[in-house]
């Protein structure tokens, strides 16, 4: 039987190779979740060194937020267009860039705009690497891999929370950027011997050879060698923004778009409000970070639960159930606690619940949008529901400095997205 590469992947059980391309994946996004993150650790010191309220410190904090919509759009696009492995390269270089100059900024406005920039390149790479970990796993294992690649964001931002904590005490907020240089710059001679260009991507796009450079690609994962390509669909050689707006596609990109969007509202309260929330009761900065850590460790403990579920139960209702579970754990996240250990549960909680209902849309993302616009409909996806993720710390900190609300009416109000976020997920069809 003739079979086309992607068959190949989908029915040759996962190659050492494959696993150490997806487990770079994996890495890549351990280094995003420190990167969006920093910023959170840094909150305490910026706030004092600078002499800002929550509500100007929230626009600082949403800057990386701003920028990750925007490079989502542009380079979501571009991974379809260019290719993955080029698009992620790029984007490293772009990251290690914003990081750096970070470790410059001299004002509030300084620090936003270096900030906006990182946040560009983690847009970028975030629709990448979801492609990239798709299209290079066998069907029996992408669930697994997928939420594997997910919760490497709280994996990173755990590793990052720790080490973040060091550097507080003894060198400054400063020194957590620096960090943040080094750790990204060492991924790009790593991406460039061991992650090649995916099978998927070159059958998509037809380019001169197409099946012989889908062959070697096969060849470096280990995996045998394809007979055929895919018959060509029309639109398939003109990736774009229109494309994913098509009859066919319209509903999951609205419904997902918008759900992806709710949901950042509330996900990303916890995630960069509990240091300032914590440290204001008395806490040191360190101990501020390492609450923080724990968030993250239940975020990663949730997201690997959540990815053994979805291969029981399917993709659309365990992501409803844990988008409510998540608002309900971010409600109750503002009813405060009396110890740092009981504020360290609170957030445990809202990251397991919230970071599972990340991994299912990130499963939704891959089997809802076909190969030749998966990057860009992966993309516009994360770039446009990133907005919810921008506003979250402002509005958060608009609402604590002139709403007139204590900590759990923000929290019942920032709660709200990902119950609008399980509505609209409930109205998906089949995914795929």
């Amino acid at each position: 039987m003739k079979r086309t590469p992607r068959e190949v992947i989908e029915q040759t059980p996962m190659r050492p190779r494959q696993w150490l391309a997806v487990g770079l994946m994996v890495a890549l996004n351990a280094i995003d979740g420190f990167d969006v993150l920093a910023s959170a650790f840094a909150a305490p010191g910026i706030a004092r060194e600078w002499h800002i309220g929550r509500d100007a410190l929230g626009v600082v904090l949403a800057m990386e937020l701003v920028g990750m919509g925007v490079g989502s759009v542009l380079l979501g696009g571009a991974a379809d267009r260019f290719g993955r492995r080029r698009t992620i390269l790029g984007c490293l270089l772009v990251m290690t860039a914003g990081m750096a100059l970070a470790t410059t900024a001299a004002s509030p406005a300084g620090l936003s705009f270096w900030r906006l920039l990182t946040g560009l390149g983690i847009g970028g790479m975030l629709a990448a690497i979801n492609a990239v970990t798709a299209e290079l796993s066998s069907l029996k294992a992408r669930s697994v891999a997928l939420a594997l690649m997910v919760i490497g964001y709280p994996v990173g931002a755990t590793i990052g929370g720790t080490v973040a904590g060091l550097l507080l005490d003894g060198a400054g907020w400063r020194a957590v950027f620096a960090f943040g240089v080094f750790a990204t710059a060492a991924f790009v001679p790593l991406i460039a011997l061991f992650v090649p260009e995916t099978p998927e991507y070159h059958c998509a796009r037809r380019t001169g050879n197409a099946l012989e450079r889908a062959n070697a690609s096969l060849r470096t994962l280990g995996l045998p060698q394809a007979a055929t390509l895919p018959p060509v669909v029309a639109e398939e050689q003109q990736p774009g923004l229109l494309t994913i707006f098509r009859p066919d596609l319209r509903r999951a990109t609205v419904l997902l778009t918008l759900g992806f969007l709710c949901h950042g509202l509330t996900f990303y309260y916890v995630l960069k409000w509990s240091p300032k929330i914590v440290a204001d009761l008395g806490y040191s900065q360190a101990q501020a970070a390492g609450v923080l850590v724990w968030a993250n460790i239940g975020g990663a403990m949730g997201g690997g639960m959540f990815g053994l579920a979805m291969r029981r139960f399917g993709l659309k209702w365990p992501t409803v159930a844990m988008l409510l579970a998540g608002s309900a754990a971010v409600a109750a996240f503002g009813l405060g606690r009396d110890s740092l250990a009981g504020w360290k549960i609170a957030v445990l909680l809202t990251g397991a619940t919230t970071n599972a209902a990340m991994v299912g849309f990130y499963a939704l993302f891959a089997a809802g949008f076909p190969a030749h616009v998966r990057a860009t409909g992966t993309g516009f996806a994360i770039g446009a529901g990133r907005i919810g993720a921008a506003v979250s710390p402002v509005l958060a900190g608009v609402l604590f400095a002139q709403g007139g609300l204590d900590l759990l009416g923000v929290s019942l109000a920032m709660a709200a997205g990902s119950v609008l976020a399980a509505a609209l997920v409930a109205g998906l069809r089949k995914p795929g």
